[in-house]
């Protein structure tokens, strides 16, 4: 009873934003809102679904019961001025909004998060106003897919804010607020794994140039307030998107067709100018790389395909897209016969990604190291955005595993932990539907990985080490703590090791890259096999969070001695000085020894140490991806490995063939043929960078 009160103590706190010495947003209070959450009359009256549950268990909703998709939604409001100092906007949208002040884009948001423990953006405003008359105009969306983006396809839909001038509210969302559907935007398709909705923009269609002050709404209708609005409104803690325009580094003409190359991947979207006569229809097709005839591959390795297409009103048009893409190269084909006339001057690749301000340096003066650093410092440069992602295009997921790695190297570049301190926060707030967590964080999609809660106490006890932020920490620590008693209690077996987990055990991604460990782990099953990975990195978890618990002043969570002697019984041979996969098998895989060796579970056998090294060097990074390889890394330098690490990081093999193969960003494996959908903008091997840092190693993974 005693840890239930003080988990519903630490879940209350997590619920509402504590103050950190890092993260000045987290100081603040809650803005108490005058303004209503408001929607058009059409979005109204939609029931609320409910589309949390665990990955095995059915859904709660049918899909009929979704009512709506692809809803572009404006708001307008006129409004006058005697004063424009110090004035701040407190806004919020479901699933997202663009706001604009005077015609003026402002700023976009808010970062997802579920209507329990929903963000607003404060934004400072004073230099879009003016005295006398001004107009505040938002283009919202419900997207309504069940994806990894955000919590959509639950009906939910609204926009919320206040106006605030001198402290005091001039403007609050009501149904003083004109609202419109934006029927510019047609879907053409989907892209990913029902990631976005591919865009056919009318630039003909009456709402464009709604952001104008001069706009004639007169034929809009007023906004409702949505009955169903259930939301605890919180302020972000991370900072909003920085925006900017990449030009193009060549244009090339073949025919009706241009094609544009802006020099490396980016996140964001084409935006130019044309004019021609109305109806005329520019397809528009973007890629990461040229086919080896030079055209582009639109049809992305990924399996994305990226088509859209812009229909001219006559007048000179601005296409103006507002989902984006991962792209490098675009191409622009003008209708045949057609008179088109294209401004050149007006391409850009507007780019989106988190604000980024470099503070680290490489720390070898070498030539073949300097690329590899360039390469995973521009990933997370341009990369990151309102949260550490995994891929850019195919999903867009807010992964808890692979966003350990990528995040505390995004930390260790910048010396900016708010999106750490918000992923914790945001994975720990996943409990609502398992108390082991869910894979995927603010999202509607389900998944449940087994080990991924498991390694965010690694990051747990980097993040002590790096901030000394205690306190911090110790408002969470019974949150974490309680992880590992529900897999102890839901999983444990006699020797107390885990087994029969309704979790999907990854081991490593992709599974040809697994060294062929010998367990079936199969997605959307439960594994009846005792075996490895898992069990390290359970212990592994629980050694983590002794040491984060030594630091804060606390007891241990657990004695790992037991679990440690049952590890090695389990799946130690001696006659071999290596573990295997399983309590089945006799197979020994790379990764049956790399996450026990970095948790340190090894007997006490001088022959493990020579014997593992010796699977290293003959196997080196063929059989391992990024699950694998950030452990094998780390315990490459804490044992003094150097010569051997040198080799892997510069091996041709690894950040060497991504380069080698035209990359821009990291890729999600070593190279663009590892698996059937790469990703060519993947974050997880940026941690490339971390290792070229001054990081302390021995502090995070040597365990006392």
């Amino acid at each position: 009873m005693k840890r239930l009160c003080q988990i519903v103590t630490c879940l209350a706190i997590i619920g509402h934003a504590q103050p950190t010495h890092h993260n000045t947003m987290q100081n603040k209070a809650p803005h108490p809102f005058t303004g209503q959450w408001i929607t058009i009359s059409s979005l109204a009256n939609l029931k609320p679904l409910d589309v949390f549950h665990r990955q095995l268990a059915p859904a709660k909703f049918k899909p009929e019961d979704q009512k709506a998709r692809n809803q572009h939604v404006l708001f307008r409001k006129n409004f006058t001025l005697d004063s424009t100092d110090n004035a701040t906007i407190f806004i919020s949208a479901d699933d997202y909004y663009k706001l604009y002040i005077n015609g003026k884009f402002v700023n976009q948001g808010p970062a997802a998060g579920y209507p329990f423990h929903y963000f607003y953006n404060e934004i400072n405003v004073s230099d879009y106003l003016v005295k006398g008359r001004n107009t505040i105009a938002v283009h919202t969306y419900y997207q309504g897919l069940i994806n990894r983006v955000w919590v959509s396809g639950d009906n939910r839909h609204g926009l919320i804010l206040d106006l605030a001038v001198d402290g005091k509210n001039v403007v609050s969302s009501d149904t003083s607020f004109k609202c419109a559907i934006h029927s510019a935007f047609e879907a053409c398709g989907t892209a990913g794994y029902q990631t976005q909705f591919l865009e056919k923009y009318h630039a003909e269609a009456r709402e464009v140039g709604f952001e104008k002050p001069e706009f004639d709404d007169a034929y809009w209708q007023q906004a409702v307030v949505n009955p169903n609005a259930d939301y605890q409104l919180f302020p972000q803690p991370s900072k909003q998107l920085a925006f900017e325009d990449i030009k193009p580094v060549s244009i090339k003409k073949n025919g009706q067709s241009i094609q544009i190359d802006f020099g490396g991947i980016f996140v964001g979207s084409l935006r130019f100018s044309a004019k021609g006569k109305a109806g005329d229809t520019i397809t528009l097709r973007f890629a990461q790389e040229l086919e080896a005839d030079g055209s582009l591959r639109y049809k992305l390795r990924a399996n994305c395909t990226y088509v859209e297409y812009f229909v001219l009103s006559g007048r000179n048009d601005t296409l103006n897209q507002f989902d984006y893409k991962a792209f490098r190269y675009a191409e622009i084909i003008l209708p045949d016969n057609s008179d088109i006339q294209l401004d050149e001057a007006s391409i850009v690749l507007a780019a989106r990604h988190y604000p980024f301000e470099l503070k680290a340096k490489c720390k070898y003066d070498d030539p073949a190291v300097k690329p590899i650093w360039d390469l995973c410092v521009s990933s997370l440069q341009y990369g990151t955005q309102e949260v550490i992602m995994d891929c850019m295009e195919r999903e867009k997921g807010y992964y808890l595993g692979d966003g350990c790695y990528s995040l505390l190297t995004f930390c260790l570049l910048t010396q900016d932990y708010a999106l750490m301190e918000k992923f914790f926060d945001d994975f720990l707030r996943t409990k609502f539907i398992n108390r082991g967590l869910m894979t995927c964080g603010n999202c509607s999609m389900m998944q449940e990985i087994a080990e991924y809660p498991l390694i965010m106490y690694s990051m747990l006890l980097e993040y002590c080490h790096l901030t000394k932020n205690y306190d911090f920490v110790r408002e969470r620590y019974d949150a974490f703590a309680d992880i590992l008693d529900f897999y102890r209690e839901q999983y444990a077996q006699e020797n107390g090791l885990l087994n029969n987990l309704d979790k999907w055990c990854v081991v490593e991604w992709p599974a040809n890259l697994r060294d062929g460990y010998d367990v079936d782990i199969r997605e959307g099953r439960v594994c009846t096999t005792m075996h490895n990975a898992v069990n390290a990195y359970y212990i592994g978890a629980i050694k983590c969070l002794n040491e984060v618990a030594r630091l804060i002043g606390r007891p241990d969570y657990a004695d790992t001695k037991p679990l440690q002697e049952a590890f090695i019984k389990a799946f130690y041979v001696p006659e071999k000085h290596l573990f295997k996969d399983s309590v089945t098998s006799n197979h020994i895989s790379y990764h049956a020894n790399v996450f026990a060796y970095l948790y340190q579970l090894q007997p006490d056998d001088p022959e493990f140490k020579k014997a593992f090294l010796d699977i290293v060097r003959t196997k080196r990074f063929t059989v391992t991806n990024m699950f694998a390889t950030f452990p094998l890394l780390c315990t490459l330098i804490r044992e003094g490995e150097n010569d051997l690490f040198y080799e892997l990081l510069t091996d041709p093999q690894s950040w060497n063939r991504i380069l080698r193969e035209g990359g821009t960003r990291t890729f999600e494996g070593w190279g663009k043929d590892t698996k059937w959908n790469t990703s060519l903008f993947h974050l997880t091997l940026s941690f490339g960078a971390a290792f070229l840092t001054d990081w302390d190693i021995k502090t995070i993974f040597t365990f006392k």
